[in-house]
């Protein structure tokens, strides 16, 4: 959420607004090498991309219930807004989705005064956020099953024992 707040930056005693539009970092000590700002107008929109909270999924009735797996298709959402505007997140709400269930971009509440990008240019573009999918069960699962089910009681019992010279 660091690269949807809206920062004051001082130079030579200036106060301007920007956002941070990239970080850089040293890949040894994780210090930060360089920072990108982009400076915003308040009366001007802005697009910038917004990290997705996803919530409740520990109580996801696709999960507990059907032993589902979620899979997460966005991390982030481009938003177009006011900077006044400008949501430090978007939050999608787990709890009632069932296995085979899935939210798109339509389906996402935004503050007023925002809009999704990918969705002003069509609904060809309304793309997944995320995804409750059936467990995957391996096909040597399902030989093991299918042979434990085909066994006979009993056998292995009376076997021949090997003669001895």
């Amino acid at each position: 959420s660091f690269f949807s707040q809206i920062l004051n930056v001082v130079v030579a005693g200036e106060s301007q607004q920007a956002i941070v539009r990239d970080l850089q970092r040293h890949p040894a000590t994780e210090k930060v090498q360089h920072i990108d700002f982009m400076r915003i107008r308040a009366d001007q929109p802005i697009q910038v991309s917004v990290p997705v909270h996803f919530v409740n999924e520990e109580r996801c009735i696709g999960v507990r219930q059907e032993g589902g797996i979620i899979s997460h298709n966005l991390t982030e959402i481009e938003i177009s807004c006011l900077p006044g505007e400008l949501p430090e997140f978007i939050e999608v709400d787990m709890a009632d989705l069932g296995v085979g269930d899935s939210i798109h971009l339509s389906n996402l509440s935004v503050p007023a005064g925002v809009t999704i990008v990918q969705l002003a240019l069509g609904e060809d573009h309304d793309m997944t956020v995320v995804t409750v999918n059936a467990p995957r069960v391996s096909a040597g699962e399902e030989e093991g099953a299918a042979g434990e089910a085909e066994a006979e009681p009993g056998a292995g019992e009376g076997e021949e024992e090997a003669d001895e010279d």
